[in-house]
Formats: structure tokens, C-alpha cells, sequence
């Protein structure tokens, strides 16, 4: 794949390995930096794609992968919180917008204390990703994505307080 193939495959997917990577990394500076490991993982991982998979699902694993990777290396790094910089959106009031912000934070805060495990198959089809598309991505088979999912989303309802 040339330069400018993988410019567009980049920017088709640029949404879905920033959410991923934002899954994985709190810290706006560190998010940057494994979002580049991501994209230099997929350029050395593409020759690889037999096309056995959707190019999504291949690019999805990838940026699972080098997320794990860095989840890995980083265990005995406290998480810290940052606020997020974006103006408001001005169909909102200030107090709505600082409400929707503050249950996305809480989200995003409780996919990130997942397992692993977990986190990555929510993050999934938090994307949209089907059940099989997720076994796919994560290597997985069907039947262990939906067992996934399901605990996934019965720790996301407890720790969000909400009843399971």
C-alpha cells in the first residue's frame, strides 16, 4: 500500500483509533503518542491483511493490540484527569453541556477500570462493532464476545450506579 492509500485508510478511520486510544489512555499528551504507536503498528502491520476480515475489524485489532501493549507498560503509572479543553457546543447550556460532559468522563473513566478484556470488546461496540465483527477483531470467538459484552456491561451499570 503506498503513501496515499494509507492516508485515506488513516483518514476513514482516524475517529475510530482516536476512540480507542482514548479508551485506553487518559492523559491527552499520552493519548497523542499511542495514537502514533497505533498508526505505526497498522503501517507495519498492513502488508499482513489477507482481507480475511473487514479492513475496520483488521484496523480495530491493530489498535487493540499496541493499546494492550500500552495498557500493559504503563500498570504502575497512577490514571490522571484532565479536563478537556473543547468550547461548548452552543445548542447547550452551559450546565447541560457540563452535565452530557460529565457522564461521558464517567464513562470513559469506567471503560477505562475495566479488564482488559472487558474494556476491549465494549470499546468495540461502543464503535458500532456486531458481536462477530468484535470476536473477529479481538481473535475471539462469538459466543466469548457475547460473554464479554455482557459482563462488560453488567460492571459498566455497577460502576456507573445503576441497577444491573
Amino acid at each position: 500500500m503506498g503513501q496515499g492509500a494509507f492516508d485515506t485508510l488513516l483518514r476513514e478511520h482516524a475517529g475510530l483509533l482516536s476512540r480507542i486510544a482514548a479508551s485506553y489512555e487518559a492523559d491527552p499528551s499520552l493519548r497523542d503518542d499511542l495514537l502514533q504507536d497505533m498508526t505505526l503498528a497498522l503501517w507495519k502491520a498492513l502488508p499482513a491483511w489477507r482481507g480475511e476480515a473487514a479492513l475496520k475489524t483488521f484496523v480495530a485489532r491493530v489498535a487493540h493490540n499496541r493499546g494492550a501493549s500500552h495498557v500493559i507498560g504503563r500498570t504502575r503509572h497512577p490514571a490522571t484527569h484532565v479536563l478537556d479543553e473543547n468550547l461548548a457546543d452552543p445548542a447547550h447550556s452551559p450546565e447541560s453541556h457540563a452535565q452530557l460532559e460529565q457522564k461521558r468522563l464517567r464513562l470513559q473513566d469506567a471503560v477505562r477500570a475495566l479488564p482488559l478484556t472487558l474494556r476491549q470488546a465494549v470499546t468495540l461496540a461502543l464503535e458500532g462493532f456486531s458481536q462477530q465483527e468484535i470476536a473477529d477483531a479481538l481473535g475471539i470467538s462469538a459466543n466469548n464476545a457475547a460473554v464479554r459484552l455482557n459482563r462488560a456491561r453488567k460492571a459498566l451499570k455497577t460502576a456507573l450506579g445503576e441497577s444491573a
